[in-house]
């Protein structure tokens, strides 16, 4: 078992990186705005399980084996552009760009916020880049097993991700009822904005 201050010391980290406004956060935020807070649950949901398969794959070693192999990292990669694009279009295409609190609108269901939340989170080869150059730093193999400390601290990044990202959400949800009655479209225009400037910046990665 991790020590107290290794762990400590690892949430500070966390923390420091989950406040931080990045892909994660802004997917979470616009996608409660357009589409409300359990939307933006189950996006987090998602981002959470994209955490722990990134950890997992870095505790079986298959993310090193992909870094090892540029074919299947760049066509990993290339994947995951034409996939952001393409919610990107539909996101912007969508008859239910038209925002307005009051009104009727088509919602996405929470398993779509969901597969949103975890396909992004795992074509952010960033996030597996971050699980592999940080969690080694605080795995102890004397500790035990080395596999179960990886998911340990995958959890303290998920729990901290969940309160600091759950405050995004109630902050987005709330911005979303204080719109006018007026139809708006910049909240799905924002989102579709989101989805191109992440496959922007998995395509110069």
């Amino acid at each position: 078992m991790l020590s107290f201050s290794t762990m400590l010391i690892f949430s500070a980290a966390a923390l420091a990186l989950t406040v931080t406004p990045g892909p994660d956060m802004l997917l979470i935020a616009s996608s409660s705005v357009s589409q409300g807070k359990r939307a933006g649950f189950a996006t987090l949901s998602g981002i959470i399980a994209g955490t722990y398969c990134h950890a997992l794959a870095a505790a079986l070693g298959l993310s090193q084996l992909l870094l090892r192999l540029p074919f299947a990292f760049n066509l990993l990669r290339f994947a995951g552009v034409a996939y952001l694009f393409y919610l990107a279009w539909k996101t912007f295409r969508s008859k239910a760009a038209v925002f307005c609190p009051n009104v009727s609108m088509p919602k996405i269901s929470a398993r779509q916020a969901f597969l949103r939340g975890l396909l992004t989170n795992l074509f952010n080869l960033k996030m597996m880049l971050f699980v592999l150059a940080l969690f080694p730093q605080f795995v102890r193999p004397e500790a035990g097993a080395v596999a179960m400390q990886i998911m340990l601290l995958a959890t303290v990044l998920n729990l901290i991700g969940l309160l600091v990202n759950g405050v995004v959400i109630f902050a987005a949800g709330k911005l979303s009822t204080l719109q006018s009655d007026r139809p708006n479209a910049w909240p799905q225009y924002l989102l579709s904005l989101v989805f191109v400037g992440l496959a922007a910046r998995l395509m110069i990665l």
